[in-house]
């Protein structure tokens, strides 16, 4: 599945390419002011920090939430609360954009996150083109050089990179390469089975000085209070609030996460 996932992201993004090539989209780049600093947005503090998604649908639930307005949906979560904002931009099965990222861009002072299957240099110089601040790369997708490569790029653009992870050989990819940022979804990529307990086990193998985020399999402020007390310093959540009342949710998350 992530195979597939990251290879249709690759095709998309090659066909954008045939109507706006890499020069224009560099340029395009380098042109956009200063990311915002992810890093003291979700700097660790007394109660846990929370990425906000902006996410329609996915392969594993299907279709979640219409949000026809997803420049709202971002005030909202700006509103309740939330550190950062992730804004899925995989078409296909996610029902993402470019369009949506640029929008919630415009319309909030919070760094925001394009998460998305990159796996090419074109796809993280059009992540800045379109104002993203962060640039989500999955350890599972990529070789080494390649992250690597990518990883250099995104903090040459001034971005901030969040590297995923899903096992404890992938966690020491992302700290060989001096990630601040990494990640641990709960969600197997290759399976889609979940497993919530995944983080805990992974932590203490995360660098000190990286931040410590756990992502997926959250539904209720309960999995936020266990996954800060395994020692998550930011949690990522997506499908909860975008099925309920966003203000209304990250509040009840943040206090679970005090």
């Amino acid at each position: 599945m992530l195979a597939d996932l990251t290879a249709g992201a690759v095709e998309d993004a090659e066909a954008r390419a045939s109507t706006r090539p890499l020069a224009v989209v560099e340029q395009a780049a380098l042109a956009q002011p200063a990311a915002r600093d992810a890093l003291t947005f979700l700097a660790p503090a007394p109660r846990v920090k929370i990425i906000a998604e902006v996410k329609r649908a996915s392969p594993s639930r299907g279709d979640l939430a219409t949000i026809p307005d997803p420049a709202l949906q971002a005030r909202l979560y700006e509103q309740g609360g939330a550190a950062t904002i992730s804004v899925l931009t995989e078409g296909r099965r996610f029902k993402g954009s470019l369009a949506d990222l640029e929008a919630v861009h415009a319309a909030v002072a919070l760094p925001v996150l394009r998460k998305d299957f990159i796996a090419t240099e074109y796809q993280v110089l059009e992540a800045r083109a379109s104002g993203a601040d962060l640039v989500l790369l999955i350890v599972a997708a990529l070789e080494q050089d390649v992250l690597e490569r990518l990883h250099a790029l995104t903090i040459q653009l001034g971005m901030t990179p969040l590297v995923e992870t899903h096992s404890a050989e992938e966690v020491a990819r992302a700290a060989d390469i001096g990630a601040r940022l990494i990640g641990v979804n709960a969600r197997d990529l290759s399976t889609f089975a979940l497993d919530r307990d995944l983080f805990g086990r992974l932590a203490d193998r995360i660098p000190a000085d990286a931040i410590k985020i756990a992502e997926s399999a959250v539904l209720a402020p309960a999995d936020v209070a266990h996954y800060r007390a395994a020692g998550a310093d930011v949690v990522l959540i997506g499908e909860a609030l975008v099925t309920g009342d966003p203000v209304a949710t990250l509040t009840a998350f943040l206090e679970a996460g005090s």
